[in-house]
């Protein structure tokens, strides 16, 4: 597919190039399935959509040769959050459990429902980065890089080397502002955290892909291709 837009294209705007950059990225870390504020970089990216609900391969994968639909998504997400639910209304402002709750919503792409479960936890626990993190996640789903990019800021202000905030700014910068020199920024202070990561060749290749893109301005017409 990616073959076959490069050979129809002879010029290309900077979102066009943006977008298959990012399609054709890979190493172990997907561009556009961002990490969990409790998982870290060298983890496996948990499978999420792109933003504004785009639907990534494996999140509506078959079971057998079942489609599963958002409907479905939502019912198994109910589903398995009654447990949890049951205890918050014995406990409604224990954080642990709202953030457990919004998780089990954010794995199902509820994104609405799982903001609301992060922000009621981050009233009970402010200074908490990794729901603050997930949170964040969420906003970019839904795509609102703007107000995903302010709760990013948010965890770095408190942690600044907090790997899985600068991985997952640095996408959104890129990803939702074409703002490659801020995703390099992101992505070099990560390597500099934590220069021993397992994912290090992962996020330099992507640190290489976004410097062939930090002089293009949005909107502007390139000749050179993504890849």
């Amino acid at each position: 597919m990616v073959e076959d837009t490069r050979k129809a294209a002879t010029d290309w705007s900077s979102a066009q190039v943006y977008g298959l950059g990012l399609i054709c990225l890979f190493v172990g870390i997907t561009v556009g399935y961002l990490l969990r504020g409790s998982n870290p970089v060298s983890a496996s990216p948990a499978v999420a959509p792109g933003p504004a609900g785009q639907m990534a391969p494996n999140a509506s994968g078959a079971v057998g040769n079942a489609q599963i639909t958002p409907e479905q998504l939502r019912h198994m997400a109910d589903k398995q959050a009654e447990p949890t639910l049951a205890q918050l209304a014995k406990n409604p402002n224990d954080p642990a459990l709202l953030a457990q709750a919004g998780n089990i919503y954010y794995d199902a792409q509820q994104f609405k429902d799982a903001i609301d479960y992060y922000t009621r936890a981050l009233q009970s626990d402010p200074s908490n980065t990794n729901i603050r993190t997930d949170m964040a996640t969420a906003y970019w789903y839904l795509g609102d890089s703007d107000r995903a990019i302010a709760e990013f800021d948010k965890v770095l202000k408190k942690e600044p080397n907090k790997t899985n905030a600068l991985f997952n700014r640095g996408i959104v910068r890129w990803q939702g502002k074409m703002d490659a020199k801020g995703a390099i920024a992101d992505w070099e202070a990560l390597l500099k955290a934590d220069p021993n990561n397992p994912q290090r060749p992962a996020v330099e290749q992507l640190i290489a892909q976004a410097k062939q893109h930090s002089n293009i301005k949005p909107g502007e017409k390139t000749s050179r291709p993504a890849m």
